[in-house]
C-alpha cells in the first residue's frame, strides 16, 4: 500500500469517528449511560473482529502468558475510557469540537511519545512539529469556539 493510499484510509477512517460517536450517544440515551453504550459498542465490535479473523484465516499465535508485561493489556483498558468518555461528552460539545479536542489530544501527546521514543523509536519533537501542533490548537479554537453560547441540545 503506498503512503498516499494509507494516508487517504487514515482520513476515510477518521471520517467515521464523529459518526459512531453520536450514534454511542443515541444508544447511551437508549440504554442505561454512556458505560453500557461503550460495552454494547466493543461486544458488537468484537464479534465483527472476530468474524473478520476467522474470514481472514489469521493464526492465533502465541496464547498470552506470563511473558507478556502487565502493560500490554492496556489498549483494551484505553480505548474502552475513550469510548466511553467520548460518548458522554459528545452530545455536550458536539461533533466537531469533540473530535477537534481528541485530535488536539492526540497531536500533543504523540509528540511527546515520540520525542522521548515511548514504545517505539525515538522522533524528536522539533520546531516544525510543534509549529504544527500549534496550528491544530488554533484550529480546535476556531471550531470549538469555547467563547460563544452553546446550542441548546436535540
Amino acid at each position: 500500500m503506498s503512503q498516499w493510499l494509507a494516508m487517504l484510509a487514515i482520513v476515510a477512517i477518521g471520517a467515521v469517528l464523529p459518526l459512531q460517536g453520536l450514534v454511542n450517544a443515541r444508544l447511551a440515551g437508549a440504554l442505561h449511560g454512556p458505560v453500557m453504550a461503550a460495552f454494547v459498542s466493543f461486544l458488537v465490535g468484537s464479534v465483527v473482529l472476530g468474524c473478520w479473523l476467522l474470514a481472514s484465516r489469521t493464526p492465533w499465535g502465541a496464547a498470552p502468558d506470563a511473558r507478556f508485561p502487565a502493560w500490554i493489556w492496556l489498549g483494551g483498558v484505553l480505548g474502552a475510557v475513550y469510548v466511553a468518555v467520548f460518548t458522554l461528552l459528545i452530545p455536550r460539545v458536539g461533533a466537531a469540537a469533540a473530535i477537534c479536542l481528541a485530535v488536539l489530544g492526540q497531536v500533543v501527546a504523540s509528540l511527546a511519545l515520540d520525542h522521548f521514543g515511548v514504545l517505539q523509536a525515538q522522533r524528536p519533537a522539533d520546531w516544525t512539529r510543534i509549529a504544527g501542533a500549534t496550528l491544530v490548537l488554533l484550529g480546535v479554537l476556531l471550531v470549538a469556539a469555547p467563547w460563544r453560547t452553546p446550542s441548546p441540545p436535540l
